[in-house]
């Protein structure tokens, strides 16, 4: 051994001591980079599209309507902005403004609805649902609600193809979130 070595550590204990300390440190450090990565899993949503119920007309005169993973579209609604958290252990905050009727005479009223959200994970065909209290919330008169509520079945650690829809209690849907992405996605 070099003397500089055997002089800083002569009975072996010190060295076994600082190699302890130093795999201590490297496995707290691993963890607490695990546990970063795990909580940043959160679903963000931004803005909305309100429902169009209709995506054309096929030649044989048919009405193609607007289904999304299996829900079917209500009437034309608009909305005027939406944000909507889903956290991973299945949480969901959303904040609505201005879900309003946009045809037919009740054109620019909540029509009296309620709503809920639901949470859609994977490819179209296979896709599982995850919804808020079906019950819902009460529109407010501008279209306005809020939802903070736990999705039940509670959606995968993962969600692939993540749909967001706001939905009535009949399963009809209005408006779907705007999936955000995190900034520095396209700065890598």
């Amino acid at each position: 051994m070099d003397k500089n070595y055997r002089e800083r550590f002569p009975d072996g204990n010190a060295a076994r001591k600082v190699t302890r300390v130093l795999l201590i440190a490297i496995v707290a450090l691993a963890a607490t980079c695990t546990s970063f990565a795990q909580e940043n899993t959160d679903l963000k949503f931004k803005g909305g599209i309100g429902v169009i119920s209709v995506t054309g007309i096929a030649a044989n005169g048919a009405v193609n309507l607007n289904i999304v993973r299996g829900a079917s579209p209500g009437a034309p609604w608009r909305i005027a902005d939406l944000d909507a958290v889903v956290t991973y252990d299945g949480r969901i905050r959303a904040v609505g403004r201005g879900l309003l009727l946009a045809s037919g005479n009740g054109i620019g009223t909540n029509a009296g609805q309620s709503v809920h959200a639901t949470l859609f994970c994977g490819a179209a065909a296979t896709a599982t649902a995850h919804s808020s209290n079906l019950a819902g919330v009460a529109l407010q008169a501008d279209g306005d609600f809020r939802i903070d509520d736990l999705l039940s079945p509670p959606p995968p650690t993962t969600c692939d193809s993540p749909v967001l829809l706001i939905r009535n209690a009949g399963g009809l849907w209005f408006a779907a979130g705007i999936q955000k992405f995190d900034e520095k996605r396209g700065e890598e």
